[in-house]
């Protein structure tokens, strides 16, 4: 194994530290490896709160900031938080008028939210929590029951956050999040395995001429194994089931997001969206709005994602509204 690292059991903490000392103009580190928007709490408006197992950077802590998330929790390596950092959170983002779990459908995950939810209603905290299932690949896994929450997190931390930015109160901050949950969908293929510090070896083995197919974010096995195809194959091998469960007739103005797992190189990536684009307007699908980068990662992991989002006119302008983090930002 070889990693810039200088002890396994230190690779969160230390990494939480380098990220908020990179950021201190817009994050702060708070209690239990918190990482929450500097500046406090903005009063009146609905806090936002994610977290899970690290790895996955720039998720969750990377879209802490103006417009997206108050407070994102980093668990261990692919570990969920426990509850009492996640308390802590919830508290640090209270700006009177409740706050949102934003939560990958993983068990641990899951659980952890909803006790941290209860302990925060124990000191009058409103929460609501949304559960993100946008993994078209499996219905459930050793670490799900249901479907994963894979790369469309970040789109509803996007479009919820802007809600919350707006001034929308915490049902309606809610509602958006479930209606981007219900109209986001994602698949992804590893091309190799990834390392976590602490086992010192490759979570799966696959041979040099194989690619797993509908892969999950922390080495989950997929739909199946196939040989090495082109670029343009495994594109199509993703796309499919998307557009399928989403029931793209045509005529839909859609978000496209290209997701690199960590260790695909920007040119692949934008190898996978050429075709992915071509593929979507060839059905009469508008690709109205597009992410090209790494943002869901599974540490050194070779591989991507293709997540498609169908958008409306309240979608498209919370998406565009201002922003300002770490890995995701720009103005109108």
């Amino acid at each position: 194994m070889k990693k810039l690292i200088n002890d396994p059991s230190t690779v969160t903490q230390e990494a939480v530290e380098g990220f908020v000392a990179a950021h201190e103009d817009i994050v702060v580190q708070l209690d239990g490896l918190v990482v929450a928007r500097k500046g406090g709490a903005v009063q009146g408006k609905v806090g936002l709160v994610s977290g899970g197992g690290s790895g996955h950077e720039p998720l969750h802590a990377g879209f802490v900031g103006v417009g997206m998330l108050d407070a994102a929790v980093p668990g261990a390596m692919f570990t969920s938080p426990t509850p009492d950092p996640i308390l802590v959170a919830t508290k640090a983002a209270d700006g009177g008028t409740g706050v949102l779990h934003i939560v990958k459908n993983y068990t641990g995950d899951v659980l952890n939210f909803e006790t941290a939810a209860e302990l925060a209603d124990a000191e009058d905290i409103e929460v609501a929590t949304v559960v993100v299932n946008d993994d078209v690949a499996v219905e459930d896994s050793l670490y799900t029951a249901g479907r994963r929450g894979v790369a469309g997190t970040v789109l509803v931390e996007k479009i919820a956050g802007a809600a919350a930015e707006r001034g929308d109160d915490l049902q309606a901050v809610l509602a958006v999040a479930q209606k981007v949950n219900a109209q986001v969908r994602s698949m992804g293929v590893a091309l190799t395995a990834c390392t976590v510090p602490h086992a010192g070896k490759p979570s799966f083995d696959l041979a040099e001429d194989e690619i797993e197919i509908g892969i999950g974010i922390h080495g989950e096995p997929g739909r199946r194994r196939i040989p090495l195809a082109s670029a343009d194959e495994i594109t199509d091998l993703l796309l499919e089931p998307v557009v399928e469960d989403l029931g793209l007739s045509g005529g839909e103005n859609v978000l496209l997001l290209v997701n690199g797992m960590g260790g695909t190189p920007a040119s692949e990536l934008s190898i996978v969206y050429r075709h992915a684009r071509k593929q979507l307007e060839a059905r009469g699908v508008t690709v109205a709005r597009s992410l090209v980068g790494n943002y869901v990662t599974s540490l050194e992991m070779q591989g991507a994602s293709v997540t498609v989002l169908v958008l409306d006119d309240e979608l498209t302008a919370l998406y565009d509204a201002p922003v300002r983090t770490a890995a995701l930002r720009w103005e109108l």
